[in-house]
This record gives structure tokens, sequence and C-alpha cells, in this order.
């Protein structure tokens, strides 16, 4: 070996040992490259600066983390983290950073170095597919580290990337779930403290369905996916915001969370006490502000019943668990000492094969743990019921995918773990029972003994001779007043209507009267609760608005007029006909009314996100009305402005517009309501004259 040679070894030698140090100033990069790797205290930002990557240290720790964070957001908001159990630990007390280097090379693709440069704390292990190719890494403005193969500079692919190995944070876009073709499953795992992000003890995982685990059992089951949400998750933001997309085929099966409008930020946490919160950043108000969470109710816990048990959180002052039709408690003492883990057995342990057994719905319940469930996509709503007849070990079944009316079949032929009932969402679980219990069923429904029969005549006889014929005549002069009352109040247009006397349009004869249904005070007041405070989603001059849901789990507004209240009974006459005419996607819509004593009531469909300046006026939802949103709303009201105006039967003149009487529903399309101003318009009037001054 000559001098030039040996000279040239050497050097080499020389360079591989010596210890790379920390430049002394922070540099902004764009990518890593081989002859350009990352120091700790330069920063790698996406092209559009959303997010940055860089070395970082948590509040109570010094040691040295590599981890991708928002750049945009004023408190440090750590979404990944590549070294999480591994981390750089500091040279000295007081030198924790300085040490550490994010290279690339063709020796697992991605390394992380402490102080020992010879040895790597953390590498993506990935190589090359040429030895001609290079490697580039970039920080996307997704949040997603890849690591890019490229060939004389072009771009051959992505040969690893960091959403593939998501940490504690879900950001939109990321895939949870498994890829069949590179047996690669994408789970999330909680940190072990917030000054630890090393792996931790919680993590969601069990696709086709969702659950959270603590260590290895499960803490809580979001469910399978059933069209458009997981079975138990009834408040899943399937809306104007969040997109959210499940894929099951030959090489894939996820579920991504997409969001429609980049400038928002969003994030779902699993924390390091296994609460699992989605968040958005509050820009204006600098914070992020919690979304939804779980595990969050008492009837979340999974298994909280045992097998063949129901969770029902609405059984206030009652155990919350009760046994699943045909079943009863296993262990009864423990049962009475609100034990359930013991789960429910079958009654008295009956043949249910082919002996006059059926099925008994359960209502509005999170269907039990499908692990090992049947499921048959191809097979028809219909036919379920007589596929699980056919197998003697099918204990109850239940439809695989809930749109358009329902399709596909998931049958359980095993214990019935973890159901629970929703208050006013869910799906409808089909038990099997044997003829005795069916038969209960059957008589608790209304089917009586013939002794009960003849009883309740005799008693009905007596009770006749003894009481109602006295009584008849008070009730039939009780029933005519009632009915002169309720004529007064019943919204017909008459020629001394207010706002139809002084308006030269007529109303034909079939106008006269509405056909609009009438709901009883009784039923109004079940619904709301007793027009609870808690149930009221407004007030405005005329009097309050109510939530309410029907005994059929259907969801109204009640609005209901104060007895004091500016808008008298012409005026409500006048809304509940002019409403009852009109039919636009863009117009609120009436299911009814309510005229009893010194009450008077409209019920109108339920419209979820209330008033537009329930939005305009309030800064955290202000936010989230990017100009799409507010084009769609503003070009909506619009639309039910000419249909009032142009397009309807009827010209009406609304008279009242403005934010408050404008309703949001869930996808945020515009619906004009309140109609106690309006006034008719023959089709060739272009103006009139009017009695009063209306109108905000």
């Amino acid at each position: 070996m000559n001098s030039t040679t040996k000279c040239f070894a050497m050097n080499i030698i020389l360079l591989s040992f010596l210890p790379i140090l920390p430049s002394s100033t922070s540099i902004a990069i764009g990518s890593i490259k081989p002859n350009q790797p990352m120091r700790d205290g330069d920063v790698l930002l996406s092209s559009n600066k959303i997010f940055a990557l860089g070395f970082f240290s948590l509040a109570n720790s010094r040691n040295r983390y590599v981890g991708v964070w928002y750049n945009k957001v004023p408190n440090q908001t750590i979404v990944w983290v590549a070294n999480r159990d591994n981390p750089i630990i500091p040279v000295t007390d007081n030198n924790a950073s300085g040490v550490g280097l994010l290279a690339v090379h063709g020796n697992g693709g991605l390394v992380i170095y402490g102080k020992d440069q010879n040895t790597p704390l953390w590498s993506a292990n990935v190589s090359v597919s040429s030895p001609n190719n290079s490697m580039t890494a970039k920080l996307l403005d997704t949040g997603n580290l890849v690591l890019l193969e490229e060939d004389n500079g072009l771009s051959q692919g992505v040969l690893w990337q960091g959403f593939d190995h998501p940490t504690n944070t879900l950001l939109p876009f990321v895939k949870l779930g498994l890829d069949r073709r590179s047996k690669l499953n994408r789970f999330l795992t909680s940190w072990k403290s917030q000054d630890d992000p090393g792996t931790g003890n919680y993590g969601p995982s069990g696709f086709p369905q969702v659950f959270l685990y603590k260590g290895q059992a499960p803490l809580w089951r979001a469910g399978s996916w059933i069209g458009e949400r997981l079975s138990g998750v009834p408040n899943m933001p399937y809306n104007f915001i969040f997109n959210i997309t499940f894929v099951n085929n030959q090489d894939e099966l996820y579920i991504v969370d997409g969001i429609t409008n980049k400038s928002i930020f969003s994030r779902m946490v699993l924390e390091e006490s296994g609460v699992l919160v989605r968040s958005i950043w509050h820009d204006q108000g600098q914070q992020w502000i919690k979304y939804l969470s779980a595990p969050e109710g008492l009837c979340d816990e999974y298994g909280k019943c045992g097998a063949n048990g129901n969770c029902d959180p609405s059984n206030v002052g009652k155990f919350e668990c009760t046994c699943l039709p045909g079943y009863e408690p296993k262990s009864p003492p423990d049962w009475y000492l609100r034990d359930a883990s013991g789960g429910c057995v079958r009654k008295n342990e009956v043949s249910i094969c082919g002996n006059g057994d059926g099925f008994l719905k359960v209502e509005r319940v999170k269907v039990p743990d499908s692990s090992k469930a049947l499921v048959n996509m191809n097979l028809s709503w219909k036919a379920c019921p007589q596929e699980c007849l056919r197998n003697c070990s099918c204990k109850a079944y239940a439809k695989a995918d809930e749109r358009w009316g329902g399709f596909g079949c998931v049958t359980w032929h095993g214990d019935l773990m973890d159901t629970r009932t929703f208050s006013n969402a869910g799906q409808d679980l089909y038990v099997r029972v044997d003829a005795i219990v069916l038969a209960q069923y059957a008589k608790s429904n209304g089917s009586l003994s013939k002794k009960g029969k003849l009883a309740i005549s005799l008693v009905s006889v007596l009770v006749f001779l003894l009481l109602v014929v006295p009584i008849s005549y008070w009730l039939v002069r009780r029933k005519r007043k009632g009915k002169q009352r309720q004529n007064k109040y019943s919204p017909r247009v008459t020629t001394r209507s207010t706002y139809f006397e002084d308006s030269t349009a007529e109303l034909d004869e079939s106008s006269m009267h509405s056909d609009i249904p009438f709901f009883d005070l009784t039923t109004i007041a079940a619904a709301t609760d007793n027009f609870s405070l808690t149930n009221m989603l407004g007030k405005g001059g005329f009097g309050s608005v109510y939530k309410g849901v029907l005994c059929n789990g259907k969801e109204v507004a009640v609005k209901r007029l104060a007895k004091h209240s500016g808008q008298g009974i012409e005026e409500f006459k006048n809304e509940v006909v002019l409403i009852a005419k009109l039919q636009h996607r863009n117009l609120v819509r009436i299911l009814g009314y309510c005229v009893q004593d010194e009450e008077k009531m409209l019920i109108y469909e339920y419209v979820q996100n209330k008033s537009l300046d329930s939005f305009i006026f309030n800064d955290t939802k202000r936010a989230l009305l990017d100009w799409t949103v507010r084009f769609g709303i503003i070009y909506g009201i619009a639309r039910g402005i000419l249909y009032l105006h142009q397009d309807s039967r009827l010209r009406i003149i609304h008279r009242d517009l403005k934010a408050s009487n404008v309703l949001l529903d869930a996808s945020m399309n515009p619906k004009i309501s309140d109609f106690g101003m309006a006034r008719i318009f023959k089709g060739d009037q272009s103006d009139a004259d009017t009695n009063r001054v209306v109108g905000t």
C-alpha cells in the first residue's frame, strides 16, 4: 500500500470515530439527506410550516426525544415521537441537549444517535431497493414524516412513514388498522406519563372492532363499523368538519379520520389515564377545546354487566345492570350486592331449538362483542331471522350495516358480552328466547288469560253501574266546553284574522283547515321532561323552545308560547297554517301543534346545530365557519326566500328574517323558521299596506 492510500484510509478511520458535535445555532431545514443530517437544535419544517420536527424535552425530564409538533400552536403540542422508548440521555446534568443526531444512511434508513454515534438508539429499519439509489426525509403538511427513495433526484416512492407507526395521537388522515399485505398493524398507545412518552398501558386494537386495552385486558369497546359510524359511538362526529371512512378489502382493513377544512387543527389523543379525547384548536382563545371523549360513562366499561347482561345508565336509582330477555342472574346474591361480573345464564336451561322459539327485540343498544360473531354481508335483512333459527347455536342477530334500511346479517353463537343501552341512538338486537319466555312477553304486551278477561269484565260492569252513569252528564258538558275552547284556538284561517284581513290574497276552501297532527299536552310534557331547563334550547320574545323526545324515539323541538307573550292567537294560527303549506329543504318542517287550556305550542323537526346566531356570536363556533360553509348557508337562505317569494303556491313575505330565525341542521344546511309575522300576497301583487309595524 503506498503512502497516498495509507493516508486516505486513516482519514476514513478517524472520521468514523470522531463524535459529530452539535451546531451552535438553530437552523430551519427543508429535508434530511445522507450528507445533511439534522442536529439537536435544528428544526425540520413542513412546506407550509404547519408542522415541525426536532429534538425536545418534556417539562420535568432532561431526556431528549425526536418528535413532531404543531409549528403554529404556541404551546408545544407533540403529536408523534420516534425514540419514545429510547431517549437520548444527557451527557451531564447541565447539558441536556446538544448530542443528538438524526441522520439518513443505508443502514437503517432513518437513524437517531446519542452520545455514542456508532450505536443507534432508534432506526426506521429500512433500506433502499438499489445500491445506486439514495434517501431523503421530509415532513409533510399533514404531520407525516416520510422517507423517500430517490434515483438521480427522482422519487421512487415512500420507503417508510411515521403515519404507519403512530404513538398516542391520531391526526387526520392517519390509518388505524391492518395492512394485510405487509402485516403492519397500526394502533395508538398512551404515554407512560406526561413526562415520559414511552409506551404506556393503554392502546386500541382489534379490528373489525375498535377496542381500548389496558395492558392485555379490554377497557372499552367502540364496536364495529355499521355504515356511517362505529356501533358503540352514537355521537360519532360525521358532519361538515370530519369525514370518517372505513375500508375493508383484501389488501387493507382500516378506519381513517379525515377533515374537510385543512385550516382546522384537530387531534385525537389517548391520554395516560386511558381516556380517548378528540379536541380542536381554537386560535382566538389559544387553547385546545374538547370535542368528545370516551370512555366517560358507567356503562362504557367493557363487560360491566357480565355475559348476557345489559347495562342501562337510565335506570336512575336502580341497578344499571339487567339480564337480556330469556336470561337471569347467574349469582342472585352477588346481583343484589350490585356485582354483575358473573353475568347471566339461560332461564330453566330449556332447549331453544325448534320448540316454538323466537326472537325478542332489545332497542337502542351497542350490540355485543362481535369478535367471534359471524357476518354475511350478502344476506338480506329479511332473511336474517331464518338464518339464525336454522342454527341451534345462534343466540342473537342484528343488522351488519344500518344504511338504506339495513342489510347484511351478524349472528352471535356464544355469550353476549358488553351490551349496553343508549338513550336515543343505537341498534336493535334480536335475542333468541324459548317459547315460554316468548309467551310471557306477549302477555305482558296485552294478551290476557280467560280468567283475567272475565274479572276485568265484572269489575267494568260494577264501575259502570256505580260511577259512570252519575257522572256521564258532567263529562259530556265538560267535553262540549273543551271543544268550544279548542275550536277557538284551532289553526284555521278566518275572515277576522289580523294578518289575512289586511292582505288582499284569498285562500281557497281547502286551505281553511289544516291537517296537522294535534299533540296532547301530557305527550309534550313527557317528551320535554316536563319542560326541564336542561332541555331548553333557547328563549325569545314569544316564549321558549325545548328539545323533546317522543315515545317512538323521534327528536323534536317544541316552541312553547309564553302566556303573556307578544305573539297572540292570530300569529299562532298564522304560523301553523303557513308552515303546513310550505315544503322546501330550506324551510323548517312543522310536525304538529298543541292547544290545551292556556298552553299554545308548535312542534317542529329538531335541528341539531340550533340557530345561526349561536355560531356568529360565539368565538369558538365562529371559527368553524370558513368561507365554504358561510357560502352554503347564504345560498340556502337565498333559495328559501326565493321559494317563499316566487316558487311556492302561496306568495309569502317573512317579515322577521334574522340570524336567530335561521336554523342549521347537522350538515349546516340552513332552515328558515318562525313564520308568525309572515304575510301572504297575491301572485301579481308587488306591494301592500300593513296596519302595524312588525319584525325585529
